[in-house]
């Protein structure tokens, strides 16, 4: 197979320099990984990986010699990062795994890209390219990536013991690029339920950085409904119900809603969510505040009008799902009238004869029957 000539990284002008310059030096350089995947699937990549048979001494030497800069990043993995034009570009030794725990590898560097590929996790990343566009797949994974098929390379059990994320890895790429209509691979099924212990060796922060990617899927729904009946939703997310993500997902739909997974994760539920994935200030913020008000008894103008119209579609959202009742779509409009809505008293309005206590309680109560009004009530009939 030979990808489309318009894909962007194959017209890449520093990458398609670092190529001209390992292999003028006489090494392979081969694309590889998600954006190989991702052509072939027909899906924009962002990264630019470059697989190379150098060593990263020689690397250094080749990227030395043609000008450009090197950034040992992760040098001990084989992996330096190339700077051509502003543009950083990664470049790993072919390698393979001398040794394995569950959460990292021991790994010797090769040159046969055949042994590279087998330390992957999935068929459908392990194909290369040539900087001609020609797809190099030495483990025959292309046909299951153009199936849409995630399937582990060769034995799952092993795989998945190398490095127990691959569990979660399965669902994310499942979410992302399987066809819903193959189901899932029974084999890695199997080995994933056989080793659930194995997630308690992760961290935090890799169990949430996957979750997170995850749950930003288009539709994650079949994916995370297929983690909970294995037992990995549960083993992840203690306390956490897959069955409001699909009617979540058809809310967003309805209201026009971008993929947010802090939204998916409120209506997934479950205990110490934030501690368990390790999430950011911001994002355990704003899945506790999703969380609260999705219980109260604020209308969608209310809701604009308090927290915003993006925070108020996120709420109308997951009532949606949580009660299982239809989106209304007036409330989007609802929610925007809220957001630009302005309370036409200040506590100035009411002062010298109110202050303290009353003066507060006063401000509420107008407050209140301003939006019970929906924002028509004017200044002049609320103070009179």
């Amino acid at each position: 197979m030979k990808l489309s000539a318009d894909v962007p990284w194959l017209n890449d002008a520093g990458a398609l320099a670092l190529c001209a310059a390992l292999e003028g030096a006489g090494f392979q350089a081969l694309f590889v990984g998600g954006c190989v995947r991702n052509a072939v699937l027909g899906v924009q990549a962002s990264d630019i990986d470059i697989a190379t048979d150098a060593t990263p001494d020689q690397v250094q030497k080749v990227c030395k010699d043609a000008g450009f800069r090197t950034i040992p990043t992760g040098i001990d993995h084989g992996t330096l990062t190339v700077v051509i034009g502003g543009e950083p570009y990664e470049v790993t030794t072919f390698r393979n795994d001398v040794e394995t725990d569950g959460r990292r590898a021991v790994v010797a560097f090769s040159t046969d890209v055949t042994e590279d590929a087998r330390r992957r996790d999935f068929t459908m990343n392990a194909l290369y390219a040539r900087a001609d566009g020609t797809v190099v797949d030495p483990l025959g994974g292309l046909p299951d990536a153009l199936a849409r098929r995630v399937v582990f390379i060769d034995d799952a059990a092993a795989r998945i013991c190398e490095d127990y994320l691959r569990i979660l890895r399965f669902f994310r790429f499942s979410a992302w690029y399987a066809d819903p209509a193959h189901g899932f691979d029974a084999d890695a099924l199997a080995a994933i339920a056989d080793h659930l212990d194995g997630l308690a060796q992760l961290s935090a922060e890799r169990v949430g950085a996957e979750m997170t990617k995850l749950l930003g899927a288009p539709d994650p729904a079949p994916a995370v409904a297929v983690m909970e009946r294995v037992g990995v939703l549960a083993q992840v997310l203690t306390g956490a119900q897959a069955r409001w993500l699909a009617p979540l997902i058809h809310a967003e739909s309805m209201l026009d809603l971008s993929p947010d997974p802090m939204r998916r994760l409120a209506v997934l539920g479950g205990e110490d969510v934030a501690d368990r994935l390790r999430l950011s200030r911001a994002d355990a913020r704003k899945l506790a505040v999703q969380r609260e008000l999705a219980g109260t008894g604020e209308g969608a103008a209310e809701l604009g009008y308090r927290h915003g119209r993006n925070v108020a579609l996120d709420v109308i959202a997951l009532r949606s799902a949580l009660f299982e009742t239809p989106v209304n779509v007036g409330d989007a409009a609802a929610a925007a009238r809220g957001d630009a809505a302005k309370f036409p008293i200040a506590a100035g309005d009411l002062m010298p004869a109110l202050h303290g206590p009353e003066l507060g309680a006063k401000l509420k109560e107008l407050e209140a029957r301003w939006i019970a009004s929906d924002f028509k009530l004017t200044r002049a009939q609320l103070l009179g």
